[in-house]
């Protein structure tokens, strides 16, 4: 079944159980795969439907971040939320001991020795957590894992 296919009956649940806040916030996350596909102007592939689930995780991060700082409860309340709404539609989320692997494996499979190898590095591990792992907590493990050679 297609990530549409899913919001709309999740949409249909939330509307039955009279869940406001779940029905807004996949509301706003078809809107967004809708108008991803509009850009596309094909049907998503299922990577391309991960990478816009993944940039609607990250916005809420980024929120969440901000209304922590302003200290405003109600906002973070609301966001933590969205994301428990938002997790449902990603893939499952690698560990930190699954991405020091990754990155360790990586880093022995293209010869990096230094710093100045970061971007090799990153460039071949990206791709093999697409959607799994946060960018930052890639970036801090190959940092970590490059320091230390």
């Amino acid at each position: 079944m297609s990530l549409l296919q899913d919001l709309t009956s999740d949409m249909v649940s939330a509307m039955k159980s009279r869940d406001k806040e779940t029905l807004a916030v996949v509301r706003m996350l078809k809107a967004a795969v809708q108008n991803a596909q509009i850009e596309a102007g094909h049907d998503l592939t299922p990577d391309e439907e991960v990478a816009v689930m993944s940039r609607e995780y990250k916005q809420r991060k980024e929120s969440l971040a901000e209304f922590e700082k302003a200290g405003r409860q109600d906002l973070v309340d609301k966001t933590n939320h969205e994301l428990t709404v938002v997790e449902k539609y990603l893939p499952k989320q690698l560990s930190a001991d699954d991405v020091n692997k990754i990155v360790q494996e990586t880093i022995a499979a293209v010869g990096a020795s230094s710093m100045k190898d970061f971007g090799k590095v990153m460039g071949a591990v990206m791709p093999k957590v697409k959607g799994q792992a946060d960018g930052k907590v890639v970036n801090q493990a190959v940092k970590a894992a490059l320091s230390s050679n």
